[in-house]
């Protein structure tokens, strides 16, 4: 199967709002025959990536948007900051900064990249397999 349409959803996200888009990604992939592993990791994912946007990205403005590509679905969100995220091993005592570390290493498929203008700003996604027993 080859690349469907995706969903989207222009949205201000705020620390509230955060469970009911772990929600909406999980409804769609489970809509796509996902996997549990695949369900949770997607739950992770764009909890983490929102997260981001309402610390990091002012105003908490950003697009959503849940696509599958064969057997795969990716999870992008656009935001117009310009600066872009760093993975590196978080400090433990420190109360924030896990986030991202965590999501890499439970997918090893996460990246990011500047988005040009007009829209300016950045896309942070993340992308998990649809077929059983390979989640990640």
């Amino acid at each position: 199967m080859g690349k469907q349409p995706a969903f989207g959803w222009e949205l201000r996200v705020g620390a509230w709002e955060v469970e009911f888009w772990r929600g909406r990604v999980a409804e769609v992939l489970r809509a796509w025959g996902a996997p549990e592993d695949a369900v949770e990791l997607g739950r992770l994912g764009v909890s983490e990536l929102l997260t981001n946007v309402y610390k990091h990205a002012g105003g908490g403005r950003c697009l959503l948007q849940v696509s599958r590509n064969g057997g795969e679905a990716v999870v992008r969100v656009f935001d117009d900051s310009p600066g872009l995220p760093e993975i590196s091993e978080p400090a433990w005592e420190a109360e924030s900064g896990r986030g991202l570390w965590l999501l890499r290493a439970a997918c090893p498929r996460v990246g990011w990249e500047r988005v040009p203008a007009p829209l300016a700003g950045k896309c942070v996604w993340f992308a998990c397999s649809l077929e059983r027993g390979k989640g990640r």
